[in-house]
């Protein structure tokens, strides 16, 4: 066994030891622990769970591979996710926090006292994690294939394994202690690497000022300006312009995530499993530190990965790499199938340029660019094994999160919510953790036919949340007057059009080979892409909501005055967690 192996299973399966020793220290005996973790987590161990069930496998893996690609484009996704964290700690966890119930569907419910409510929003909110959770399964595949040198498949079935003994038995208690861990893992893996490759390339250990700093060659050449001229001369986009098909649809984006992050459901599950509502508010300042550790360094990993990689293939124009002189990394890739070269034109050597008649790396999945990066750079066997546990560690905390999400809307909103009220607490955890075995069958078949990369098939998810979740939620807190009809009407045409539009330009969800991630299309609505329309969806939600409330009448007197006691910070807190 060679060494980078050796050092890769003591990262990854002393990684999963330390998971399932939590998860059965922490594992679930009541639907309180298993929903909200019994209540009772401080709002540090909240802040880190949060850090982790956010950071995905979107974040540590396909985001600095968007960024890396993109260039400027991809800060939508820095700007998007970030913001609306801001949104989701400042408008919204307070105020369902103080309500006191277990989940966002609950919440609807009796805010718009109407179990049709209810079930529209576990449909939105099955509909958009079953597409989130999707990005993570990809990432655990990917991750697994390249890295214990098996099969993709064999590598997503290992992912599910671990991923339904730590969370059907622990549920969101076992989940929380986990994530924790998980954090430490993956920023861990994240910053080490970063602070490595900053200091090999610019002489500056800290990767965002290594960002903006001159290269460590004595050419006084700022990193940013070489990588302009390497990209231009190759035919590709200078990596600092706008490439994300205007100004609107940039803005569409960022405001599709934004308002996406703020309505998903399994992070504001979170602020549901501290004891008030000041934890809930503490935790979400400690969150934020805790995502701006990763997110802050993305840019550069990003960056740099990018440099590595057009220097390593093609060192300058006209003097292309030698396919049979390529670096063991290439090769590592190359049988995972995520990495692939032909030779067009005979002559043995690796063309990498933006004409795609030319360019014979006919594929570099953008995936792969974090968990290639350091071996790229050559740093040491145990950064690159560091680098995988962090990755597995990223994609395992959201999917597990996301499960517990589906898992308890459909045991607890639509079962004991609607179809069988008296279930007891012992046949709904039961009922819980069979959902969540189901989604994690469906969401690893779903892993196994991704729709597209990573990250591109996340921000799709978060425009399905943008516009149907969000504006409920919204309405809910702040427009005391809406009422359950209008909002039924607000989220079933968000997600309508949202749908609709989606479908028109990227083909059937789900279907197997289908790609959400296109080329432009001429018939864009104002140039707005596919995964920006949420943004779009969600002003459709509001638009017909506050229209249908102006026919159909205000809600009820007594909702209102509820609406003004979570409201008001003198108001009577609810009962945490009554059914």
């Amino acid at each position: 066994m060679d060494e980078l192996k050796l050092y890769t299973y003591i990262a990854v399966f002393g990684s999963f030891a330390l998971y399932f020793a939590i998860a059965w220290w922490a594992r679930a005996g009541s639907t309180s622990d298993f929903y909200v973790a019994g209540g009772d987590i401080t709002p540090l161990q909240n802040g880190m769970a949060i850090g982790a069930d956010w950071m995905s496998a979107a974040s540590f893996i396909s985001m600095a591979g968007l960024i890396a690609f993109l260039g400027y484009g991809g800060s939508v996704f820095l700007m998007g996710w970030t913001g609306g964290y801001v949104l989701l700690a400042m408008l919204l966890a307070p105020y369902m926090r103080k309500h006191g119930k277990f989940t966002v569907p609950e919440f609807i419910s009796d805010r718009y006292y109407s179990k049709t409510a209810r079930i529209v929003a576990v449909i939105c909110l099955i509909i958009a994690s079953l597409t989130y959770i999707i990005g993570q399964m990809k990432g655990v595949g990917v991750a697994f294939s390249r890295f214990l040198e098996v099969d993709y498949g064999l590598g997503l079935g290992i992912g599910m394994a671990v991923v339904w003994v730590y969370a059907v038995l622990g549920g969101m208690k076992g989940i929380t202690y986990t994530q924790i861990a998980q954090y430490c893992v993956l920023i861990f893996a994240y910053t080490i690497p970063a602070v490595f490759i900053s200091l090999q390339l610019t002489g500056n250990p800290i990767p965002q000022l290594g960002l903006g700093s001159t290269l460590a060659d004595g050419s006084g050449v700022y990193l940013l300006d070489k990588l302009d001229m390497v990209v231009t001369d190759l035919g590709f986009k200078e990596y600092t312009t706008d490439n994300m098909g205007g100004t609107l649809n940039m803005f569409a984006y960022t405001m599709s995530l934004m308002i996406g992050t703020a309505g998903l459901p399994h992070v504001i599950m979170r602020f549901f499993t501290v004891p008030s509502v000041q934890a809930a508010r503490s935790s979400a300042g400690y969150a934020l530190v805790f995502i701006a550790l990763l997110y802050t360094v993305a840019p550069a990993v990003g960056a740099m990965a990018r440099l590595n990689l057009m220097n390593t293939i093609e060192p300058a124009a006209g003097q292309n790499l030698e396919y049979e002189a390529r670096p063991q990394w290439f090769k590592d890739w190359e049988t995972t199938g995520l990495l692939k070269f032909e030779d067009k034109n005979g002559d043995g050597k690796i063309t990498y340029v933006a004409d795609a008649e030319k360019n014979e790396m006919v594929k570099v999945d953008r995936d792969i660019m974090v968990l290639a990066n350091p071996a790229i750079a050559n740093l040491p066997n145990w950064v690159i094994a560091l680098v995988a546990a962090g990755g597995l560690a990223a994609a395992l905390s959201t999917a597990a999160g996301l499960l517990l999400a589906i898992s308890s809307s459909i045991s607890h909103d639509l079962m004991k919510g609607v179809l069988t009220p008296n279930l007891s607490d012992k046949n709904e955890l039961l009922a819980g953790r069979i959902v969540m075995t189901i989604a994690i069958l469906i969401s690893g078949y779903l892993g196994l036919h991704p729709p597209g990369f990573a990250a591109g098939t996340v921000a799709l998810a978060f425009g399905l949340a943008a516009s149907s979740i969000f504006p409920a939620l919204m309405m809910g807190i702040f427009a005391k007057k809406m009422s359950g009809t209008a909002a039924v009407w607000g989220m079933c045409s968000g997600i309508g059009v949202t749908m609709l539009y989606v479908f028109q330009h990227k083909g059937i969800m789900f279907i197997p080979g289908t790609s959400f991630l296109g080329d432009m299309g001429p018939d864009w609505f104002f140039g707005i892409s596919p995964n920006a329309f949420g943004a779009v969806g969600a002003l459709v939600n509001f638009a017909v909501a506050f229209i249908v409330v102006r026919f159909t009448g205000p809600a009820p007197t007594h909702i209102q005055d509820m609406v003004d006691n979570f409201r008001s910070p003198y108001g009577k807190i609810e009962a945490a967690h009554d059914h």
